[in-house]
């Protein structure tokens, strides 16, 4: 009798959790769906607030989707804070770095957004998005060789994308490297036909 009696009290209590569980998450789906619509609305400090409502600070998907409201309403330093906690929680998730970068670059917080792109791209060598916006960085700073080197990483993965082998092209030309940068513009040429940048590109060439 005694085995029974503990039996049913194990089987009321894991009920008891179950049902509270099932409740909890029917509540937490609520407030999604809640700032789903507000969100669609344009009301991003609403669709906060419906989130805010549930928050829990050791759950991934709500620290990520605050980040990318906060980041909407133009809250930066919230949605930064926001998708670090989602960072911290899942160190290998991607999204929430990619995630980070915009509120970052909206700041112009060029050095973090960078070091976002290189922990990416020691998760996955060769994301194209990280490979590509990391290389504009370089590019941008004028270090020519290393943008090349991420431009190429990517056309050699899709030798059909415009914007990396046209990036490549510039890229190799101020490197020096004209006959390099003639085969590419030629390229952009082909994928894009007239293009204003691969023909202006094919101007400078000696």
């Amino acid at each position: 009798m005694e085995i029974l009696r503990k039996t049913a009290i194990a089987i009321s209590f894991a009920f008891m959790l179950f049902s509270a569980q099932a409740q909890s998450s029917a509540v937490v789906q609520a407030a999604f769906t809640k700032s789903y619509v507000s969100e669609q609305a344009g009301n991003y400090m609403a669709a906060i607030s419906d989130l805010k409502s549930v928050y829990n600070v050791s759950d991934y998907t709500t620290n990520i989707r605050l980040g990318w409201l906060s980041y909407l309403a133009k809250q930066y330093t919230e949605s930064i804070r926001y998708y670090d906690i989602a960072i911290k929680l899942k160190p290998f998730a991607i999204e929430a770095r990619f995630g980070c970068v915009k509120p970052l670059s909206a700041i112009e917080s060029w050095e973090k957004v960078k070091g976002h792109y290189l922990q990416i791209l020691k998760i996955d060598p060769k994301n194209v998005t990280a490979n590509y916006w990391l290389g504009v960085i370089y590019y941008n700073r004028k270090d020519y060789a290393n943008a090349a080197k991420l431009f190429e990483i990517n056309v050699n993965l899709y030798p059909l994308d415009y914007d990396s082998v046209i990036m490549l092209a510039w890229s190799r030309l101020f490197q020096g490297k004209q006959a390099d940068a003639k085969v590419l513009f030629n390229h952009a040429l082909v994928i894009r036909p007239g293009d204003s940048s691969a023909l202006s590109g094919m101007k400078q060439l000696k």
